[in-house]
């Protein structure tokens, strides 16, 4: 199995994007089973803003956000203190080998995390082991090559070849969106209930903060340092494309998207 490397490790531009997401934005397709009472597992959790609103929609049922970083899993509880969700803790753990007994939760939910696995069927069958008979796993991941934006710009082009490499070098699949039924059904589950939905920023504010963090995130992050340590590109070569992300932002035009595929398995 190649070994595992969070591509976009956890640089401020990469957290000023997963700040951003809630429920709505991020995980509307799981909605309606957030209902008072029910206990989640948000595996991947990050900076934990999901994991808020989960725990805030399901109180009193308890929640508990999971990542691999330490460094995370602090900010997500530092963030979280000034909520009053005594339903809601956090905890270091690995997605393949929870520390948690068979059939515990009743809604596993994890966002843009099977993409970033070397076994994402291995990470299923183990969240399938800690949901209660009739209860649900829950995944959405987006899907880069089906990505599209306006104006063309062949440094975007660009972009999206070195991000596709990086993924792949680091053990994941960044056209997840599209496998995760597969992936569902490879995992045991046999009721799966599929879906997608989209991200789009063609609003002027919109653009600046998506295009603003993808220009210092081809820069600086993790993904940045891997590029040019792989030899994939140059420092100059890296600041064009940050550039041309800039331009695309400050374009009336500009649009991009986002597809994601979604998941809902029973148990």
């Amino acid at each position: 199995m190649v070994a595992e490397r969070y591509t976009h490790g956890h640089h401020e531009s990469v957290l000023r994007s997963h700040t951003w997401r809630t429920v709505d934005n991020s995980a509307a397709y799981l909605r309606d089973r957030l209902e008072p009472g029910t206990s989640v597992l948000d595996v991947g959790c990050g900076p934990g803003t999901i994991t808020v609103d989960i725990a805030g929609r399901v109180a009193p049922g308890p929640v508990v956000g999971l990542d691999a970083s330490a460094s995370v899993i602090e900010l997500a509880r530092s963030s979280a203190a000034a909520q009053d969700l005594p339903n809601l803790s956090f905890a270091v753990g690995d997605a393949y080998a929870l520390d948690a007994g068979d059939a515990s939760f009743d809604v596993v939910h994890a966002h843009q995390v099977l993409q970033h696995l070397a076994d994402p069927v291995a990470a299923l069958a183990e969240w399938r082991r800690v949901v209660r008979p009739g209860g649900v796993v829950a995944a959405r991941d987006a899907d880069y090559a089906a990505m599209t934006w306006w104006p063309e710009h062949p440094l975007l082009d660009r972009w999206m070849t070195l991000y596709q490499w990086a993924a792949r070098a680091n053990g994941g699949e960044p056209d997840a969106g599209r496998r995760l039924l597969a992936w569902a059904r490879e995992a045991g589950f046999v009721e799966v209930h599929p879906s997608a939905s989209v991200w789009c920023f063609a609003t002027p504010e919109d653009r600046a903060w998506w295009g603003s963090l993808w220009a210092d995130r081809i820069t600086t992050s993790a993904l940045a340092v891997q590029i040019v340590d792989a030899g994939r590109a140059t420092r100059h070569e890296l600041d064009e494309i940050s550039e041309a992300w800039r331009q695309w932002a400050t374009d009336g035009d500009g649009w991009f998207a986002v597809p994601h595929g979604e998941i809902v398995a029973i148990a």
